[in-house]
């Protein structure tokens, strides 16, 4: 038996952890642009990467290292990618590196912002060289690597086990745009002092981010630098592998829900369930069709229950489905049942009053089987546009 429960705070609180954000004058503006993660004795580090096959500078570079290495230090900035920038980009990051006054072993960088720029080396170079690694900035590191989000993301959950033992394990992460299933663009880094073995962390994020990560979407884009990073430094000693795995859910699951939610200019975050369907594969196919969609999202936005975009989104998904057994609901508010069309004026004004909360489900029973899979998604409106049209300024 053990008791997962979520507490307040930053990474720093984790025993072994130090992190801040500064800035380093990347950011036009002023504002925070430069941060780290460091551990006194160097941790056990799993990652997963981005599917866009054009990966960015620093994910090449951790890919770099032996399969099994261990780091002390993460270095990650903000407005610029490092991504479409050849070697010279990893050369820059060896050179960033090299140029740092003190020990590092196997740093990591990670960084987010414009594709197409090389790193601004200097700036960076002065910025690192005056952290403090003893600091306790957790809430300063959270905003140093925001781009376009509208507000930071922190979890912390503190994990009791039957024996007395316990251990913590929290997050920091960036991302409301070029979110999509496949990850997004978005920076995720996981901390923890359980005492986990090496080849459970594998196991344990690549189980986790099917349902988190790998299920959510805010415009349909997948960015070049998206890293979801485990770090443990095993100080508490403490270990449950399915205690592990489960606080492990409720961290990744909530790092997702706020991108979902912080979605560029979004109002409403949306789960897409879609149940009975033929196949596991045939269910994400089309949760994922419907997260995805621009018809559906525009709809959202418009609060229009239109059950029609819903429908016509799983059908040119190509799955396997029959009108006469499909059930599509807003909650609990059947709009379409079974070929029969449940949209009078009452049934709409409820439909279109589900469609007025800032969170609801769209549910689709396919009726064909008993597999299910829930995508996550946002509405898409002008701001949205406004945001990405002016980018690079």
């Amino acid at each position: 038996m053990f008791t997962i429960l979520p507490i307040k705070g930053f990474i720093d609180q984790i025993d072994g952890f130090n992190c801040d954000g500064i800035s380093a004058g990347l950011k036009p503006s002023g504002d925070k642009d430069l941060g780290f993660i460091y551990t006194n004795e160097p941790c056990d580090v799993e990652a997963v990467f981005t599917e866009n096959k054009f990966q960015a500078a620093p994910l090449k570079h951790f890919l770099q290292y032996d399969e099994n290495f261990k780091t002390n230090f993460v270095l990650i900035n903000s407005k610029n990618a490092n991504a479409m920038t050849g070697k010279k980009g990893i050369e820059d990051i060896n050179t960033i590196f090299s140029s740092l006054n003190f020990d590092l072993v196997n740093p990591i960088m990670s960084s987010t912002g414009v594709i197409g720029n090389p790193l601004p080396i200097e700036k960076i170079v002065n910025g690192a060289n005056s952290f403090d690694l003893s600091a306790k900035g957790g809430q300063n590191l959270s905003h140093a690597i925001m781009t376009t989000d509208a507000y930071e993301k922190n979890c912390m959950y503190e994990v009791k086990l039957e024996d007395g033992s316990s251990f913590k394990i929290g997050a920091v992460s960036k991302g409301a745009g070029m979110i999509n299933p496949n990850l997004a663009t978005m920076l995720c880094f996981i901390c923890t002092d359980a005492n986990i073995p090496k080849e459970d962390m594998k196991e344990a994020i690549e189980l986790n981010s099917h349902s988190t990560f790998n299920a959510i979407s805010v415009d349909g884009d997948t960015s070049t630098n998206d890293t979801v990073m485990l770090l443990a430094n095993k100080k508490s000693n403490a270990y449950n592998k399915e205690a592990f795995i489960e606080a492990l859910r409720l961290v990744m699951h909530d790092m997702a829900m706020m991108m979902v939610a912080d979605g560029e200019g979004a109002k409403k975050a949306v789960a897409f369930e879609v149940i009975n369907a033929a196949s596991k594969e045939e269910a994400q196919i089309a949760a994922k069709a419907l997260s995805n969609s621009l018809l559906v999202k525009t709809a959202l936005y418009g609060e229009d229950p239109n059950f029609g975009r819903i429908a016509s989104t799983i059908g040119a998904s190509r799955i396997t489905c029959d009108e006469e057994k499909l059930v599509i609901s807003y909650n609990d508010v059947i709009v379409f049942n079974k070929g029969e069309i449940y949209f009078d004026e009452a049934q709409e004004a409820k439909a279109s009053k589900v469609l007025e909360n800032d969170k609801y489900k769209v549910i689709c029973d396919i009726g064909v089987g008993n597999a299910s899979f829930t995508a996550y998604g946002c509405d898409l409106g002008y701001k949205y546009v406004e945001i990405n049209a002016d980018y690079r300024t």
